[in-house]
């Protein structure tokens, strides 16, 4: 069973959020929040409700965090095309995440390309 600061932070790198970004939303420093994570740290409820907000989920949600129940119901729900409002639903942070990866596979694309040619040209020398 994981620890609230590690269902925070799974949440968090679901939302593709680093933790610079959750400190600064939170108006914390960075070190701060990883304590929080960490579970170094005793998290008050009025910062869960924060960090709930940040995240763009409920304090409930949170809580009851499942990692095993999130990758089910995600491929669940893009298989269906439906979405309970949960952070695995968020088509916009899904949205986002697509356009990175395939920004990614481009980028990786080119840098094949250029080491084929490189390599070709090695070759035939």
């Amino acid at each position: 069973m994981l620890s609230l600061g590690e269902k925070i932070k799974k949440m968090r790198e679901f939302r593709n959020f680093t933790q610079t970004t959750m400190a600064d939303e939170l108006k914390m420093g960075q070190a701060g929040y990883s304590k929080i994570e960490q579970g170094a740290t005793d998290v008050p409820y009025s910062r869960l409700e924060q960090i709930a907000k940040v995240l763009k989920t409920s304090v409930e949600d949170i809580i009851t965090f499942d990692e095993k129940k999130v990758f089910n119901n995600y491929f669940d729900n893009v298989n269906q095309n439906t979405t309970n409002g949960n952070v695995y639903g968020d088509k916009e942070v899904l949205g986002k995440l697509e356009k990175q990866y395939e920004s990614r596979i481009t980028s990786l694309e080119t840098e094949i390309t250029r080491l084929h040619t490189l390599l070709e040209k090695s070759l035939s020398k």
